[in-house]
Order: C-alpha cells, then sequence, then structure tokens
C-alpha cells in the first residue's frame, strides 16, 4: 500500500512557497491551465513563491483532457527549463500532465509509448527517482494528487490510455477546499462522478489475492493490485461522502462544508483506487471521449469538442453494475444501501444486487442532470463495435472487473448504456 502525503484545509495553499523553500528548490515548473491561470488559486500560488524567494516559471497551455501532443508539448517545456521541483496547479489534467512531464524529463531520450500501459505502449518500468512535485488540486474528482497515474488520449488510435506507476505518485498534495469554490456547476458534477465510480469500481474490483500470475520480480507488480482490505476503507467513505455532498456542493458553490467533503472524498477515493484499481467504467470511457463526434459538454470553457471524463464514466456505470452484480453480491448490496436501497434480506438475492445497484445509480444520475447515456453524447447502436474494439486493450483496467469480459460482454453492456432513463 502506497499513498502520497497530504495537507488538508482551508487556505493551506498559502504554505507552498514555504515547502518549496524548506525542499530548497532551485527552479520550480509551475504548471497550470489558461483557465486556472487567472483564478484566485494562482495569485496565491505566485504571492507565496515570492514572498519565499522562490524561483519558478510557469507553463499555462495545459489541454483539459489532455492528448499526447499537449503531453508532448509541456514535455518539450520541461526539458527545456529542467526544473528541480514541478509544482501543479488544477485539476486532473493538469497534474496527469505535470507528471509526464516530469518523467520524461528524466527519461529525455524516450518514446512517448515507452512507459504508456502495454498494449497500446511498452510499458516499460520506471527504475529513475524523479523530480518531487507538489500538487493543488482545484477539483473534487480525480484524485490525481494521490496516485501514480497519467491519462491522456492517444490521437493515432481514438482512445485514451495513461501511464501508472508509483514513482509518479505527488511527494505532497495540497487539498484547499477553498480551490474548489470557482468551478462551474457542470464540471463539479463531472468531477464528482469520477470519484463515484473510483469508489465503486475499486470497491468491486477483482480481489488483490485473485489475480494472477504473480510478477516474477516486486517492481513489476502493478500500481492497480485488485480490491484489498485497506482500500476498501477508503473507497466506501468516499463513496459516503459522495452520496450526500455531490448534489448539495453542486447546487451552492458556497456550500463549504459540502466543498471541503467532497475534496475528502476525491482523495480518498484516489487513495482507494490508487491502490486498487478501477474496471469497466473507466475502460469503456477512454474510447467514449476519444471517439467524440461533436458533443461538447455545457459549462467547459475550451475550444474543443469534449466529453468530460467523469461524464464518460458515469453514462455505463448503471449497465456496469447491472452486469458485474453477480460477481460479488454482497459488495453491490453494500453500496446500493449507501445509495439509501432496501437491502433487506427479504429482497436480498444474489441476481438482484446488479439490478437494485444500477437503480440507485440511475436515480441519482437523473437527479443531477447527467446526459440520459450514450445517446445523449451522440452515439448509436452503430458505434459500438468502434467503442468495444476501443474497449478492448484497455488491459491496465479491464483486467481488474471481477468478471471476464470480452468482446460480447462488452458489446452487451454498451448497448444497455445508451439510454439510462
Amino acid at each position: 500500500m502506497a499513498s502520497s502525503t497530504m495537507r488538508f484545509g482551508e487556505g493551506v495553499t498559502r504554505e507552498v512557497g514555504q515547502d518549496l523553500a524548506n525542499m530548497k528548490a532551485q527552479k520550480v515548473l509551475v504548471m497550470t491551465d489558461p483557465n486556472i491561470a487567472k483564478l484566485p488559486v494562482m495569485k496565491t500560488v505566485v504571492e507565496s513563491l515570492k514572498a519565499n524567494g522562490v524561483p519558478f516559471v510557469i507553463y499555462d497551455r495545459t489541454r483539459v483532457e489532455p492528448s499526447d501532443q499537449s503531453f508532448q508539448d509541456a514535455i518539450d517545456f520541461a526539458k527545456q527549463h529542467k526544473p528541480d521541483v514541478f509544482l501543479a496547479v488544477g485539476g486532473g489534467s493538469v497534474m496527469d500532465t505535470c507528471k509526464a512531464a516530469n518523467l520524461y524529463m528524466h527519461y529525455p531520450e524516450a518514446d512517448l509509448l515507452e512507459f504508456v500501459n502495454s498494449p497500446i505502449g511498452k510499458g516499460s518500468v520506471i527504475h529513475k527517482t524523479l523530480s518531487p512535485l507538489i500538487a493543488v488540486p482545484t477539483t473534487a474528482g480525480t484524485g490525481s494528487e494521490t496516485t501514480g497515474t497519467a491519462i491522456f488520449d492517444y490521437k493515432p488510435l481514438n482512445v485514451k490510455t495513461g501511464i501508472a506507476n508509483r514513482k509518479l505518485r505527488p511527494t505532497l498534495g495540497i487539498v484547499d477546499p477553498l480551490n474548489t469554490q470557482t468551478m462551474p456547476r457542470q464540471v463539479k458534477i463531472a468531477s464528482g462522478l469520477d470519484v463515484l465510480c473510483h469508489a465503486l469500481e475499486s470497491y468491486t474490483a477483482i480481489p488483490y489475492n485473485e489475480r494472477t500470475p504473480r510478477p516474477t520480480n516486486p517492481a513489476e507488480r502493478p500500481a492497480y493490485q485488485g480490491s484489498n482490505p485497506i482500500s476498501d476503507i477508503w473507497s466506501l467513505e468516499a463513496l459516503r461522502l459522495t452520496v450526500k455532498y455531490l448534489a448539495r456542493s453542486a447546487n451552492d458553490p458556497l456550500d463549504k462544508e459540502a466543498n471541503a467533503e467532497m475534496c475528502l472524498a476525491a482523495s480518498a477515493a484516489g487513495t482507494g483506487f490508487g491502490s486498487a484499481g478501477v474496471h469497466l467504467c473507466h475502460g469503456m470511457s477512454y474510447p467514449i471521449s476519444g471517439l467524440n463526434k461533436s458533443y461538447k459538454h455545457p459549462e467547459y470553457n475550451v475550444d474543443h469538442k469534449i466529453v468530460p471524463h467523469g461524464i464518460s464514466v458515469a453514462v455505463t456505470a448503471p449497465a456496469v453494475f447491472r452486469y458485474t452484480g453477480e460477481a460479488c453480491p454482497d459488495r453491490h448490496f453494500k453500496a446500493a444501501e449507501i445509495f439509501g436501497a432496501d437491502v433487506s434480506s427479504k429482497v436480498r438475492k444474489a441476481e438482484s444486487a446488479g439490478p437494485l445497484l444500477a437503480e440507485q445509480l440511475t436515480k441519482f444520475l437523473e437527479n443531477l442532470g447527467v446526459p440520459n447515456g450514450l445517446e445523449a453524447l451522440g452515439y448509436t447502436k452503430d458505434d459500438i463495435p468502434a467503442l468495444v474494439k476501443g474497449t478492448l486493450p484497455q488491459h491496465r483496467v479491464t483486467k481488474l472487473a471481477p468478471l471476464e469480459t470480452g468482446s460480447e460482454a462488452l458489446e452487451k453492456i454498451f448497448a444497455d448504456a445508451m439510454k439510462n432513463y
């Protein structure tokens, strides 16, 4: 079990300059995106760095939902400036891009696919120690401040993929609820749905002691190892918090309690899935985002079409858990109970676990106004073969599903996810 050091509380962002001074940082690369660059959090960060005499350079070109090209641009910038410490200020896109820049700065001759998960990339082991990285999340969603994962769109194949290795984990995550107050409602919802699926998928992933074969060397042990007794604690707590506070946080940007609890939920889920992993919702989400024809989600201030990551994972969630219920019914019943379902002995039949959780998820998504399945994102049943084809290479996550899931099963799940309510 591995995790990043975390600091939580309102106003802790202003301490980052002292942290970097304590680390004796000589040159800090501050990475953000064009929207965050204009917000109070960046003013706080810059003032803290200047007040503590920390030399820095800013990269503010991070792409929301990064691509191989945007990763490469950030990597080139890092190679040019050669910082000794990285500081990511933003959502998951910023933190993931910063991790990639840190990694490839230390492997300047490596091709981008060198460390990308197999079979899309080579999946090479990271042997070098990377530079320290401090992450200051501005969304309550990805939990990237706790994980060794960096996700991006690989344009040549029109799918999302990523790099997963414990050495990518931030040295310190600074979680300040004040930084999430400026999130638009739709960004809050999408971010929170990522937390929801992180929690549900890691809790229902294949148990760690059923994964085979055992790696021949501990260095080759995957970052995602299956559900385990420690990750279960974090995943269930993240689920409870999200069910209780996501709608409140989305509906009232000044609800300090809800904002703070969603920040905790995101980091808790990150700690859980950073150890256990995720499975089908995420594996299927990658082609949903990558094959997007024209959909652009409201309130996302970007110049490109976009299915936000949290939306792409959530639209298949009812269909996924309707399918996986038979593999571990007790866990599906437990999750459904957290949503408020009656799981008394009178209805506790194994075959009803998946449908019961799917019903609760559907109500939750409808209440938040989430797009009604894949059709609402512009997909039809004619797109299912391409969506299946894009999911099959996502071995990093699909192999963590509690049931073996081949092409035929994926076709049925995608068909079931065309419309949710």
